[in-house]
This record gives C-alpha cells, structure tokens and sequence, in this order.
C-alpha cells in the first residue's frame, strides 16, 4: 500500500513541480485546483519544496498584492523535476502497455463481431 501511496505523492509533486515550472505566480489556491488537492496540502507540500530546497519563494511584481509569492524552481528543483518526470513517463508508458494488452485480451475474448466500428479498436 505504500508503495502505491508513494506513486501517488511523486505524481502530486510531479505536477506541482511541472505547473510551477511554467506558472511560477500560481497562487497556493489555484494550485491545489489545478493539482486535485487541498489549499492545506498544497501550502504543506509547497513548504516541504522550500525545506529541500527545489523552489524558492520570490515577489511576484506585477500583482497589486505585494505579499503574492512566485514560486520558482531552483537548479536543484529542476533537476529533480526531471528525474520525476523520467519516472513519471516509464509508469504511465507501463501502465499505456498493460492497458493495451487488455484491451487485445478482451477484444479476443469477444471476438471481432462483437466490437462495433465507433469503437475505435
């Protein structure tokens, strides 16, 4: 079970890293809605990415709100946003392969005749 809850924390980090690469003035709100999270656990997981040292926390200066943040992924942030998405490509290509072997699996087990032709396989 861990080991499925780990893949899942690397898949949340891996799309914060991935939004804040591309958005840094994303706020903490609008990140935990991209991401499918909560305000709380985006703000716990954002701040254990400023503990390891992956972003760092800059003014946004064009909002009006001075205390607006941009979150801005440092060198070693950027590496590490690579590894993860190195791993988050091999699971979701081994996950694309096993989908796909089903599908055949069960294609042959109904036989041609039964797939309609909007289907797509």
């Amino acid at each position: 079970m861990a080991g499925q809850r780990d893949k899942v924390q690397e898949d949340v980090r891996f799309r914060v890293l991935r939004l804040l690469h591309d958005n840094p003035e994303l706020s903490q709100r609008d990140l935990a809605e991209a991401v499918g999270i909560s305000n709380g656990s985006a703000h716990y997981l954002l701040s254990a990415l400023l503990d390891k040292g992956l972003i760092k926390l800059g003014n946004f200066t064009a909002a009006q709100d001075k205390r607006r943040y941009a979150y801005i992924l440092t060198p070693k942030g950027i590496a590490e946003k690579a590894a993860i998405t190195k791993r988050f490509l091999e699971r979701k290509i081994e996950e694309y392969d096993a989908l796909k072997a089903e599908i055949e699996a069960l294609k042959d087990e109904l036989g041609d005749s039964v797939v309609s032709d909007k289907s797509g396989l």
